[in-house]
């Protein structure tokens, strides 16, 4: 079935972004690949990293786990969220970790599966997920493959990261593990101190940039087209759009988009976005609606309906343009888009 929506995501740009981000860290690098991989598809970009070389993996649910499928020869799985009081029948059938994130979680998984694997969150200032320094006796017999914590500030030059750094090594230093982590993609930019023995990114792996270091080593990955619905000429003193916010200065040339907030593209981008006919640059004019958007076309006079246009969607510029967090253009995409790889 047609669908007058692209997402494009570029297999190379992800692959490279990987290892740019290993070797930043200077030791072994997973991928995020929860919220489908971004958004993008978990399936998918899982294929192209590990062809690229990683090899471990992380979800948040065992819905997610189980929606992955079957993960290539040599590749780990762990689940984010745990070990909760329904997982059992999930987590028993699958071959993911849990990283057990409470004393509850802990004497669970001991009691449902002695002597399985697991990974462990330990709170160093988050007060998100993760156990307290206080509780790590719950931990006693199990067998961790990664310790973990999370960093909270680690796109800013906060002080906090310095006293999440010194907590996770003291941490580190009284938890028997096979392996520890600390860093996201803002993290591994830090410096190797946050490095340890493996890096968790995310964002970046998909063309965010964390913080500045990133700026030139990160390839965009997702591109967006949207297909024109009709031209027409909004008239000298005429509005357009919900709230008549645009108002015609001159005869403007208008392309109406099939594209809008149901589909990701949100209220942020309006009169900010901006959409490509090749390198002409078409502003949003007046609101964002549901399904729709309008762009000034006087700068493609042979543009007409039928025909695509690239959405400005570079993360870093989307995110100026719009208000949103990088995360946010990512995991909003909607599902009327037609998905590809190449």
């Amino acid at each position: 079935m047609h669908q007058a929506l692209r997402l494009t995501c570029d297999k190379t740009a992800l692959q490279a972004n990987w290892r740019w981000l290993r070797d930043r860290s200077g030791v072994e690098a997973g991928a995020a690949v929860k919220a489908d991989g971004y958004g993008l598809g978990a399936r998918e970009t899982v294929a192209a990293l590990a062809e690229a070389g990683c090899t471990t993996f992380y979800v948040s649910t065992w819905a997610e786990a189980q929606a992955l499928g079957v993960l290539p020869d040599g590749g780990s799985l762990a689940v984010l969220h745990g070990f909760g009081p329904d997982d059992g029948p999930a987590a028993l059938a699958s071959t993911a970790r849990p990283v057990l994130n409470s004393a509850e979680q802990a004497a669970r998984w001991r009691e449902v599966a002695p002597g399985r694997t697991c990974d462990v969150m330990v709170d160093t200032g988050m007060n998100r997920l993760g156990l307290r320094a206080e509780e790590a006796g719950c931990l006693e017999g199990l067998e961790i493959d990664t310790l973990m914590s999370h960093l909270a500030c680690a796109d800013e030059d906060n002080a906090m990261n310095a006293v999440q750094l010194e907590r996770f090594r003291q941490a580190a230093a009284s938890i028997p593990a096979k392996r520890t982590s600390l860093a996201n993609s803002a993290g591994i930019c830090l410096g190797r101190d946050y490095s340890f023995d493996l890096v968790r990114p995310g964002l970046a792996l998909y063309g965010g940039v964390p913080r500045a270091e990133a700026a030139e080593h990160i390839a965009q990955v997702a591109r967006i087209e949207a297909q024109i619905v009709q031209r027409r000429t909004i008239r000298a003193g005429e509005s357009g759009g919900y709230g008549a916010t645009f108002t015609a200065s001159a005869d403007t040339e208008a392309a109406i988009l099939n594209i809008g907030y149901a589909d990701g593209y949100l209220r942020g981008f309006s009169a900010r976005g901006c959409a490509f006919a090749g390198e002409m640059a078409l502003p949003v004019i007046g609101r964002v609606s549901m399904d729709l958007i309008a762009v000034d076309c006087g700068a493609a006079a042979d543009l007409k309906e039928g025909e695509w246009v690239e959405i400005d969607y570079d993360l870093p510029t989307a995110s100026e343009q719009s208000g949103l967090s990088q995360y946010e253009l990512l995991t909003a995409l909607g599902k009327r888009f037609t998905r590809r790889w190449i």
